[in-house]
């Protein structure tokens, strides 16, 4: 169940609620507006039809949605919309890669030459900092073997080296032990010092090893970090986005060099769609076709119980030759002022009552093919009177017992057959204009289907006829 409030102040703001819940209008919109149709494909909940709509009754691509609703055709003809907009989607990818090969060649080997130049550098995340890093140590290569040279003779090669004299210190201090056994774990942390000193000499003559032995000069690591600076001027700050330019890179270059596969793949799948599309555009025209009959006779059945005798109404199907997003059907509404006259156009030939009958007519007839749902009628009674409005008003009597009718009208012969009444009336304020509603009670409905008969003063004579017609309309 789905409550909707919405309060509207007078200085146009407004607040929404939805089963007891603010909500904002873009949900209200989201939630209300498939359900709610003014004109065209028919919606599950409310269906609005007024007056204007007779504007509506005079295109033909209306006359394809009534028709359409009729036969309930509309998840076919969305199948339709739906191959025909890949099939538009398709055409235009073909065409933009048939472009796109006139120049595939000259982009081909730009983009080779720009993965081949990424590609040269065999590069890693982080790879800068190291280039930096060897570069710096490069070019002090000979101050580093300076001070790993004075380390080592310092702490071991010279006679005064500092291992020499903690070697003498450690055999010396055997001997004291045995006159002190306190000294043997003092002894103990000066031996563990010897053993971290001879250790990092140790590391000191790898790393003179590998300084001696790395195979690039300076100027390779230079050249090195120069084209890793071209490159970042061209596709980005850093490693990474260098490395993020060659994926994109090679997925082009991997797109260009199957455009050809791609073609035909797509051009395959153009001819199976399309023989798809024609099929089920075929199947909509022939069901079309026959749902154009039934609404023929069933049309001029409601016409000729609203007194419009000698007026046939016809539902012209054509097949065009070309398939679009409604499929391959041409259809039109067609009115002729006898049987023995040549249809025309209702568009152009039909007269205001006439389209307003017509179309109630067609709600009557379209409305029984389908579920349950409300039928806003906003004055489609305009353009008819006497006898005529007493048939409109008792076809709506008949629609609302399949379908809810809310109707808006000021012809008391099509009010009388309503099964409850509300009134809408303004007044001037001093703050603007005052809009109310009221549902009428049985003595109110009496009173206003007689001011509708006889206009503000209403008379004993009008009163009496309202309750006649109320009488009559309820049998």
């Amino acid at each position: 169940e789905l409550v909707v409030r919405r309060i509207i102040s007078r200085q146009g703001k407004s607040r929404i609620y939805i089963n007891g819940s603010l909500a904002s209008l873009s949900n209200l919109r989201e939630i209300v507006s498939p359900l709610i149709q003014v004109t065209g494909q028919a919606a599950p909940l409310i269906e609005m039809t007024s007056q204007h709509e007779n504007k509506s009754l005079q295109t033909k691509s209306y006359h394809l949605d009534l028709l359409d609703s009729y036969t309930s055709s509309w998840k076919l003809r969305g199948q339709i919309k739906s191959l025909y907009q890949e099939i538009e989607t398709l055409v235009e990818n073909i065409e933009n890669l048939k472009k796109e090969s006139q120049n595939r060649e000259q982009r081909l080997d730009y983009l080779i030459f720009q993965r081949n130049e990424i590609r040269s550098l065999n590069l890693e995340p982080g790879e800068e900092t190291q280039l930096e890093n060897d570069i710096k140590r490069l070019k002090n290569l000979n101050r580093l073997q300076d001070f790993i040279g004075q380390c080592e003779n310092a702490l071991y090669s010279s006679d005064d080296a500092v291992l020499v004299r903690i070697h003498n210190i450690l055999q010396n201090g055997q001997n004291f032990t045995q006159v002190d056994a306190n000294l043997k774990d003092k002894i103990e942390g000066l031996q563990q010092a010897k053993a971290l000193i001879e250790e990092f000499v140790y590391e000191l003559r790898d790393y003179e090893k590998q300084l001696s032995d790395e195979p690039e000069d300076l100027n390779s690591k230079e050249d090195q970090l120069n084209q890793l600076r071209k490159l970042q001027k061209k596709f980005g700050d850093d490693i990474n986005s260098i490395l993020n330019a060659l994926e994109d890179i090679e997925s082009e270059i991997d797109s260009l060099e199957t455009s050809d596969e791609r073609l035909k793949e797509w051009i395959l799948e153009l001819e199976q769609k399309s023989k798809v599309l024609h099929q089920k555009a075929d199947e909509l025209h022939e069901r079309r076709c026959h749902g154009a009959e039934l609404l023929t006779h069933g049309v001029n059945d409601e016409l000729l119980d609203l007194n419009m005798k000698g007026l046939q109404f016809f539902v012209s199907t054509k097949q065009t030759q070309d398939v679009g997003p409604t499929g391959n059907s041409d259809i039109e509404f067609m009115t002729s002022s006898s049987k023995s006259d040549t249809p025309k156009p209702l568009a152009k030939f039909a007269s205001g009552g006439e389209l307003s009958r017509i179309l109630l007519a067609l709600k009557c007839i379209i409305g029984q093919s389908e579920l349950p749902r409300t039928y806003l009628f906003d004055e489609v009674d305009t353009g008819v009177s006497g006898e005529t409005a007493e048939k409109v008003g008792r076809k709506l009597k008949d629609i609302a017992e399949g379908q809810q009718v809310i109707c808006v009208t000021h012809l008391p012969q099509v009010a009388a057959f309503a099964d409850c009444h509300y009134v809408i009336q303004k007044s001037q304020k001093k703050k603007g204009v005052h809009m109310e509603v009221f549902a009428l009670k049985e003595r109110e409905r009496v009173k206003e289907i007689a001011r509708l008969i006889s206009g503000e003063r209403i008379t004993q004579t009008s009163l009496d006829h309202a309750k006649q017609l109320l009488r009559e309309t309820s049998i």
